[in-house]
């Protein structure tokens, strides 16, 4: 082949294999996991024994956790790694459920038991499910705490978590309870048993791009700035009040009897167990806070239900919480009615925040008006959180994420081999996989570009060929 030839076969080579690489590496990255929701009820039976006659308790939920459907548990804020060429994956995910049942004569519990931070990992074809136990033992009332038990086993069904996808979604999973599961569970149920199902959707990330880092100036001198210095008291930039009304209305408002919905508006967001209302103004000063917050939610659904809450405001005074709010229903309309009161306790800001945690709230006697008599004065609904910013710089809690709505038309098919084995169970339990990854790249570029690269190749020898049937051979001179 003569040298010039060569040269552009070399050229284009180099195109195709530059071209080809950064798609396969770009598959091959692990992805990140940030954001999306767990759902699973643990052992339903469980929390019907628990809630019953015989034990008599109840469950609460923690870290933001929420309820979903009949008898669901929704854990949210998904963080983790997807590899999409190995379908290696892994999410862990925040909140928790307390249960309390079995109360003795002092007070205390014999059944005390806190599940948190369901962890799923998948290698292969073997998919385990990890917890954070608080458990108290029903014979001898120890209290163990283990980190990240594997409590579960999942079945995956032959279903191939391979792709390059921008979500995974999994439905569904049967669960079954390990022998390390079982003693962590307090002895109540023995390895083998079938819990809840577990589904999830979580939204992937393409992989993070190495930037090359800027240079950055050192201020000189040691001034600070004015929103350092103005931390005790002042106007409120920013603020946000995240309180979920009170769970069992929630329940029952999304439920049989009322098959209702609730919609939010002028800026209100849904942290699925809690409803956040942002934009706060107002000011604090020496432990005292008056702010008012932006957004609205709606409740409707059968029987005459039509609720709705807005222009939340809050006051703090002498460590004692009022929650307000403009209320509209067929029972009651006024505006800044106080619906519940908290403790907030002593006010102090910390990093230019001013933080009230979780908070317990009663509902009061003009909230009870609001719920059409549904709740009587002095009922525990949902705690009150809020948080407001002094200073510029003062970043606001994050709001749990649950990620971007799982899609039922994004899931890939079981593998090719296991489609005629496999019965129908039913699930759709099966990853987001799409045809192309976040990058851009074809999801399966390899066989295509080696077969671009081969066409080429076969190209530039067949045009060789004809170049040497064309003209007399070349000499020793001409090939230099």
């Amino acid at each position: 082949m003569p040298a010039r030839l060569r040269a552009l076969v070399t050229v284009v080579c180099a195109v195709v294999l530059g071209a080809l690489l950064p798609a396969t590496a770009a598959h091959a990255e692990s992805r990140t996991v940030q954001g999306g929701r767990l759902d699973w009820g643990i052992k339903s039976s469980f929390q019907s024994y628990v809630t019953g006659p015989v034990a008599k308790g109840s469950y609460s939920l923690t870290g933001g956790a929420a309820t979903v459907g009949g008898s669901a548990f929704r854990f949210h804020s998904a963080s983790g790694a997807y590899d999409g060429e190995t379908g290696a994956f892994r999410a862990a995910f925040s909140g928790g459920v307390h249960f309390l049942g079995h109360r003795t004569g002092t007070g205390a519990y014999q059944l005390d038991l806190t599940i948190s931070r369901p962890t799923v990992s998948i290698t292969g074809s073997t998919g385990t499910l990890h917890v954070d136990v608080v458990s108290r033992a029903k014979d001898t009332g120890a209290v163990t705490t283990s980190r990240q038990v594997p409590f579960a086993s999942l079945s995956l069904g032959g279903i191939d978590m391979k792709g390059g996808g921008t979500a995974v979604a999994l439905n569904n999973l049967p669960a079954t309870l390990t022998a390390q599961g079982a003693a962590s569970f307090a002895g109540y149920y023995t390895a083998g048993t079938a819990l809840d199902p577990v589904s999830l959707s979580a939204d992937v990330r393409a992989p993070a791009r190495q930037q090359r880092k800027q240079p950055s100036s050192t201020p000189t001198g040691s001034a600070k700035s004015p929103d350092a210095a103005r931390t005790s008291s002042g106007a409120v930039r920013d603020g946000a009040v995240d309180w979920g009304v009170r769970r069992t209305f929630r329940e029952y408002v999304t439920g049989d009897i009322a098959d209702g919905r609730w919609t939010l508006s002028a800026g209100a967001q849904d942290g699925g167990a809690l409803f956040r209302f942002p934009g706060g103004e107002g000011t604090y000063e020496d432990g005292g806070l008056t702010a008012a917050f932006e957004g609205a939610v709606r409740f409707t659904g059968a029987h005459g239900l039509d609720l709705t809450l807005s222009g939340v405001r809050a006051t703090v005074e002498d460590g004692r919480g009022t929650l307000y709010a403009d209320v509209k229903s067929p029972d009651l309309t006024g505006t800044k009615v106080p619906l519940v009161t908290f403790t907030a306790g002593s006010l102090k800001p910390a990093g230019g925040l001013v933080r009230v945690t979780e908070a317990p709230a009663k509902l009061t006697a003009r909230g009870a008006e609001a719920f059409g008599g549904m709740y009587r004065a002095g009922t525990a609904m949902d705690p009150v959180s809020l948080a407001v910013a002094l200073t510029a710089d003062a970043k606001l809690p994050a709001l749990p994420d649950l990620g971007s709505a799982p899609t039922a038309g994004a899931s890939p098919q079981p593998r090719q081999s296991e489609r005629a084995e496999r019965p129908d169970s039913g699930t759709s339990a099966e990853p987001v996989a799409s045809a192309t990854d976040d990058g851009g790249f074809p999801a399966l570029p390899v066989s295509l570009a080696a077969g671009a690269l081969l066409l080429a190749a076969a190209a530039l020898g067949a045009v060789t060929v004809r170049r040497r049937r064309a003209r007399p051979a070349a000499s020793a001179s001409d090939e230099g």
